[in-house]
């Protein structure tokens, strides 16, 4: 839970500029998402909102161009659970951007019913791991033309609450929507260390953050005694311009231009479990999803 003090401070705040840079952010129209879209217009940047619901991205990119003044946001139409999907978005931006200076990979699933993907991952983590990971390895070689640039992976402090099962990955040997979420985070934090390694010379950094408890859609998903219980905490939650900070400052913050492979939360370097700091587990994570998304990724 996040100290009283972190609770009711106000937007980080810097002057950086992002004038000519490219920002790609996934789940721009709804939560931290459309705030970190939101922020970084209003610095100037070239915005893509890659969204699943193009509706609800044409109602938010429409309030974010009129409240940032800036006519230079684009959405595009991305689904994480269905890799053709995923590929038809990569192909776009690489034959009509010049570069992607940012990537956030933002959008997320949380402790839904069991479901699976198009493809046959269980949604969680096909959506918050496999969908992020191959939309990365898809758009690397534009990322690494635009360096210096950043890859930033929204992970949650629920990295604690799943080991990776690597035996049952799509867990249908047995389900628990926690465990399951838990797993799908746990696997963003590994593989932004070991993307790090991989990524090192390149100029191209990455980060993984945990937002903090944020007032959003994901919840929608939960019983209804568990929605009685986020009610409850709701003061002692984040909104989504309070939660959408750590990620602005992942995306802008000059002092990070030299770290890579790190764990932040409130704007602030964090701990992580000794489980996401397994570099051996990782590594396996990484082969594993690979293999699932028929990529090969050294």
């Amino acid at each position: 839970m996040q100290s009283v003090r972190n609770l009711f401070r106000g937007p980080w705040s810097s002057p950086v500029r992002l004038d000519g840079k490219t920002v790609i952010i996934t789940g721009a129209n709804t939560g931290i998402g459309k705030e970190t879209a939101r922020d970084l217009a209003k610095r100037g940047a070239r915005v893509i909102m890659a969204c699943r619901d193009v509706e609800k991205g044409e109602v938010a990119m429409d309030e974010i161009m009129q409240d940032s003044g800036s006519k230079d946001i684009v959405l595009s139409k991305l689904d994480l659970s269905d890799t053709k999907s995923i590929r038809e978005f990569a192909e776009l931006i690489n034959k009509e951007e010049k570069q992607v200076d940012i990537l956030i990979n933002n959008a997320g699933i949380m402790m839904c019913p069991y479901s699976k993907t198009i493809d046959g991952f269980e949604m969680q983590f096909g959506v918050n791991h496999l969908g992020h990971f191959l939309l990365t390895y898809l758009l690397i070689d534009l990322i690494k033309k635009s360096a210096p640039a950043r890859i930033i992976n929204v992970s949650s402090m629920a990295h604690t609450w799943g080991p990776i099962r690597l035996d049952d990955i799509n867990h249908e040997k047995s389900y628990d929507s926690k465990k399951a979420y838990g797993q799908s985070k746990l696997a963003n934090i590994l593989c932004t260390r070991l993307m790090a390694k991989k990524l090192e010379g390149t100029g191209v950094t990455t980060y993984a953050l945990h937002p903090g408890v944020v007032q959003s859609e994901l919840w929608r998903h939960l019983s209804a005694p568990a929605q009685l219980g986020v009610k409850m905490i709701k003061p002692f939650t984040k909104t989504s311009v309070q939660g959408a900070q750590t990620s602005i400052y992942c995306a802008v913050a000059p002092e990070l231009e030299k770290t890579t492979g790190g764990y932040y939360s409130d704007c602030a370097p964090a701990s992580c479990s000794q489980a996401a700091r397994d570099d051996e587990m990782a590594q396996k994570l990484w082969e594993l999803s690979c293999q699932m998304l028929g990529i090969t990724w050294d």
